[in-house]
């Protein structure tokens, strides 16, 4: 069972201070050198707690901790520690511990713990594997990066579609080279094509006379091993898949993708999505270095300076109406920033939109004339407000004009913008949540300066 210091650590209440404590306890025990103090903490732990607690670490701890640690890393950590800092853990452990945890993995999980491995390491760890486990890696290894082939594991239960309930239990019974986890037997015909599955429950809770084609589920759907990984979470989490096997260019069986890998790609697309529209990039993470991290920001940071030069160019073209009325200089972040904010909005719900296949070509005009009249009303509406403002505090009627017309134009622009640079992006086959901030922030900073400074060049001087 899991410490229970490490439930409920939400950083904003007092049930994390426990867990900051188990961390700093394990902290002293590595600095003091204590082996079993170190047991001691880590042995009740969960393999995915140990895991995070060991990306906790810094680097010098991380290798203390390996060396000092005398329970067993075992399949369960490995698979789950973080793949930034997974071969420096596997380079820091002995060979025999990595073997013996290779040796336990599904063959999924071995695919994702070498395939970023450069070739020596990988084949150290492919040696350890058992022949049968190595060939199926391998023609693992053999299909594209981020396709189905590479998440599935070829570990399938199969079972002719002639069989009875019976037979099929009688053949799970016999049989010990069964996954640890599986939920479906999968019927196959003559020549190795699923053409149904069965779920557990329904196999054991049916007459052992009953045939398996009685008891096929619904849902069954195959996944072609060349398909994308992106695409594979989409069918599982749209038709509440649990498992689903997977064929090659023939239709014949070749492996099983279970929920828990469909679910962990969700999440990694979440999370990229999210990296990608801060512009940290797509594989930051907690443990990466000083220099890992800056080169990673470096590039869109650099983008970010060259759009706001342009900015800085539209401003400059109207330095002379600024040093004309000073409240020009005063009121105009205020139009780019609040541009930039509704554009940040529209843009969060297109790139998750567009993830999550929700936003199609058959939506998509409907999705732009909805974020068209937002547009208008919350520049409509915020406009007056800040008219309102502008009037209170310099007393002219017309730079409140200026401010509400220019509030309109650029929260319009800032919602169609939201929608139309991510959608172009998409349709060039571009990820759209990598370069649509810049694009868009850069088009709201400058339609926003043009359009106040322009309308207030033209109607106050």
């Amino acid at each position: 069972m899991s410490d229970p210091r490490l439930r409920d650590a939400d950083p904003e209440d007092d049930a994390f201070v426990p867990a900051r404590a188990l961390v700093a306890d394990i902290e002293a025990a590595i600095d003091a050198g204590d082996g079993p103090a170190l047991n001691g903490l880590l042995d009740p732990l969960h393999g995915a707690d140990v895991a995070d607690l060991i990306e906790q670490l810094t680097p010098q701890r991380r290798g203390r901790l390996l060396r000092l640690y005398s329970g067993e890393i075992d399949a369960e950590i490995l698979s789950e520690i973080d793949e930034s800092i997974r071969e420096e853990v596997i380079e820091a452990l002995p060979r025999e511990v990595v073997a013996e945890a290779v040796r336990e993995m599904d063959t999924d999980d071995v695919v994702d713990l070498v395939e970023d491995l450069d070739a020596p390491e990988r084949e150290e760890i492919l040696s350890a594997l058992d022949a049968e486990d190595r060939v199926a890696v391998e023609q693992s290894l053999t299909w594209p990066e981020y396709s189905a082939g590479r998440l599935m594991q070829s570990e399938v239960v199969t079972a002719p579609e002639h069989w009875t309930v019976g037979e099929t239990i009688d053949f799970l019974r016999r049989e010990e080279w069964l996954p640890d986890q599986f939920y479906h037997v999968v019927l196959i015909d003559p020549r190795r094509r699923p053409i149904g599955y069965v779920t557990l429950g329904r196999l054991l809770s049916s007459p052992r006379a009953t045939p398996l084609r009685d008891l096929t589920e619904d849902s069954f759907r195959s996944i072609r091993a060349t398909a994308e990984e992106a695409d594979v979470a989409y069918l599982f989490n749209q038709y509440h898949l649990i498992s689903a096997p997977v064929v090659d260019e023939a239709d014949r069986l070749v492996g099983v993708i279970t929920i828990d890998d469909a679910m962990s790609v969700l999440d990694e697309e979440h999370e990229e999505d999210i990296l990608l529209l801060a512009g940290v990039g797509d594989e930051s993470s907690i443990s990466d270095t000083v220099v890992e991290t800056a080169r990673q920001r470096v590039p869109w940071l650099g983008a970010n300076v060259l759009t706001a030069l342009l900015a800085a160019g539209v401003i400059a073209f109207f330095e002379d109406s600024i040093a004309s009325l000073v409240a020009l200089a005063v009121l105009m972040p205020i139009v780019a920033s609040l541009g930039g904010n509704a554009a940040t909005q529209t843009l969060t719900v297109v790139v998750r939109g567009l993830a999550t296949k929700s936003l199609t070509p058959s939506n998509v005009w409907r999705i732009v004339r909805r974020e068209t009249i937002v547009g208008l009303m919350n520049g409509a509406m915020f406009g007056a407000v800040m008219a309102v403002v502008a009037y209170v505090w310099f007393r002219d009627a017309e730079l409140s004009g200026v401010i509400a017309a220019a509030m309109i134009i650029n929260l319009t622009v800032a919602a169609v913008g939201g929608i139309l640079v991510p959608l172009a992006l998409d349709r060039m086959g571009q990820d759209p949540a990598l370069a649509s901030p810049t694009f868009v922030t850069m088009l709201t900073d400058v339609i926003g300066f043009m359009a106040f400074l322009g309308l207030a060049t033209w109607i106050l001087l």
